[in-house]
């Protein structure tokens, strides 16, 4: 594609942080440190990726400086954390996949650091005692990589014909930026992004400031409410811009690849309508502004619930708005705990769009019930192959027992609540546990709570983690 300045003849981009930081990288040595060190994964917690996140501390910011030259693919940047230590450290390990780490430093203080795999141990020259604030700095550079899913999709960082985009789900984020890479640790974010003059970088957020100088453009993204990292996203191109609002003045920030502009315009259109109705059905919406990010088609085949603006690659159709708009509360603010509980996000957001359906004219919630059990695995071949509470694997947390029997799951505590009782569960549950996060027993419980003479067992045994087609009846 076009673009607006011709990429030739430029100087190398260089980040901010980077100019100011030099080029020293120390190896690992033990630093007359005696503590404990933090733990390199949690395995504990989450069998399906038991090398992501880490132990021992608990991000509370993330300071992202980055500069990307699409002609080079080459990204260079320092990410700065602000954390707590949950322990007494004399280590701490990051997630990052890929990249030269150039730097490291704890507290402005030079570290010591050594590379296994994508873990980044880093050794600051005094233990952190628990309870300690502390930051951790690291400087890298190189061309980031595109990762591969156990499901054979494709995340990480994703190069388009006119520049690249960012997805995280479920550990493509450490392809990027280092950091504690699982759903239990949300932080807040600010991300400053550097490109050649006339391309475009949206990422969450709010775009705070932006500046052109020597023909390159700095943005300044802020996202105070807490984010997943996998839930982080930067889109870089040649975007058409639309800045609007909802009419009770939530700000609604756009970015449509120019292909896609007319393909999109009428169920972008729609945006204030899905957002009105979404927060009559799950509550408050939980952060500061939405939109959509709309690309060309390219590697990502799929669209992602990346916070305050949904990544659609390509023009969507309704029911894929009102499903990831419905991932704002179900799965951005009420974050699962562990990739197990990945179906609290896809069953919401799948009867999310039964619901939709019920109340604009469509087929009713039961009906697509019914029809999806007498005739669902002529659609979906797998669809009784697993329950949605116990997933077979990591390379089968996006198939169809997790949407579409998860959202299964949610009518039937419907039938058993009531229409009243269930509407005012699907508000109460994401009020809750608003920028936190839950699992499985969290809900389980919580709607227990809700109807404690009703019997929910059933549903929990046959529908839940029930192996095989449940019975009609239960």
């Amino acid at each position: 594609m076009p673009r607006s300045v011709p990429l030739v003849h430029r100087a190398p981009l260089v980040p901010t942080a980077l100019l100011l930081a030099g080029a020293l990288a120390l190896t690992a040595c033990d630093g007359g440190v005696h503590g404990t060190p933090g733990g390199s994964g949690l395995r504990d917690r989450d069998p399906y990726f038991p090398k992501s996140g880490n132990g021992g501390y608990d991000v509370t910011h993330y300071d992202l400086d980055l500069a990307y030259d699409p002609d080079t693919s080459r990204l260079s940047g320092t990410a700065t954390l602000t954390a707590r230590a949950t322990q007494n450290l004399s280590a701490l390990n990051l997630d990052l996949d890929g990249l030269d780490v150039e730097k490291v430093t704890v507290g402005g203080d030079p570290a010591r650091w050594n590379r296994t795999g994508r873990e980044l141990t880093v050794r600051p020259h005094d233990d952190l005692d628990e309870g300690r604030v502390f930051r951790v700095s690291v400087a890298y550079s190189g061309t980031p990589k595109t990762v591969t899913d156990p499901d054979g999709s494709e995340e990480g960082w994703l190069p388009t014909d006119d520049g690249a985009v960012a997805l995280g789900e479920p550990t493509g984020s450490a392809a990027w930026f280092p950091g504690n890479h699982h759903p239990s640790d949300k932080a807040s974010y600010d991300l400053t992004i550097t490109v050649p003059e006339g391309l475009k970088a949206v990422s969450n957020g709010e775009l705070t400031a932006s500046r052109t100088s020597g023909g390159r453009t700095a943005s300044h993204w802020h996202t105070a409410e807490p984010m997943a990292s996998y839930l982080a996203t930067l889109a870089i191109g040649d975007y058409d811009i639309h800045r609007t609002a909802t009419p009770d003045g939530l700000p609604v920030y756009t970015a449509v690849d120019p292909a896609q502009a007319a393909a999109s315009r009428k169920v972008l259109a729609q945006i204030p309508a899905v957002m009105a109705w979404s927060e009559d059905t799950f509550g408050a919406y939980p952060f500061s502004s939405t939109g959509a990010i709309v690309d060309r088609q390219g590697d990502a085949e799929y669209a992602l619930e990346t916070q305050n603006r949904p990544y659609f690659p390509g023009a969507p159709d309704t029911e894929t708005l009102v499903h990831e708009l419905a991932h704002q509360w179900f799965g951005d603010s009420v974050t699962p705990k562990t990739w197990r509980d990945m179906w609290l996000n896809e069953g919401f957001a799948t009867y999310a769009e039964w619901l939709w359906a019920e109340d604009h004219g469509g087929d009713s919630a039961q009906k697509t019930f019914d029809e999806l059990y007498r005739h669902g695995d002529d659609v979906y071949a797998d669809l009784w192959s697993f329950p949605p509470g116990k997933p077979s694997g990591a390379a089968h947390l996006s198939d169809s027992p997790v949407y579409q029997r998860g959202a299964m799951v949610l009518h039937q505590i419907r039938r058993q609540l009531g229409d009243t009782a269930f509407r005012a569960l699907l508000r109460d549950w994401p009020t809750t546990h608003r920028h936190g996060n839950a699992d499985t027993e969290d809900f389980t419980s919580y709607v227990e709570d809700l109807a404690p003479d009703k019997d929910f067992g059933p549903i929990w045994e046959q529908w839940l983690y029930g192996d095989g087609k449940p019975e009609r009846s239960a």
